[in-house]
């Protein structure tokens, strides 16, 4: 018993200083459920994740697109592109990643590039982190 309230509290605290934020629908894919998951950690880096169930892929956009392309904004670099959405299956798009800057809004973009340095494609969806914490 000991070891389940444990195990109980020790994932309540890992957990406890997420903060998880959820997408707008998106006008170009509404089917889309877009969250975000923002960790800062003990040497002040964010850990990034950000999860699309039921994206439908960029070929069948209009105009067809390559790929989705995962932005944020901060004080310091403006908007920064941090990777592009890994399929996992038909179901679910993932990307995770370390910023050393804290993000202010992320973006999600379809671009027939991956390696863009501004956004140009068609935007997907956004979310401002300050104004939805």
């Amino acid at each position: 018993m000991k070891k389940v309230i444990f195990s109980l509290v020790l994932m309540l605290l890992m957990t406890s200083c997420a903060t998880i934020y959820k997408f707008p629908v998106s006008n170009i894919v509404p089917t889309a459920e877009i969250t975000a998951k923002v960790i800062k950690d003990k040497q002040n880096n964010f850990k990034i994740s950000v999860t699309a169930n039921y994206l439908a892929s960029p070929e069948r956009l209009t105009p067809s697109m390559k790929t989705y392309v995962v932005w944020i904004v901060t004080k310091e670099n403006g908007a920064s592109n941090i990777g592009q959405m890994k399929s996992e299956n038909a179901k679910k798009n993932t990307l995770e990643t370390l910023s050393t800057f804290e993000p202010l809004e992320i973006i999600i973009t379809a671009e027939n590039e991956g390696a863009i340095l501004s956004p140009s494609g068609i935007e997907i969806s956004r979310i401002n982190l300050k104004r939805n914490s």
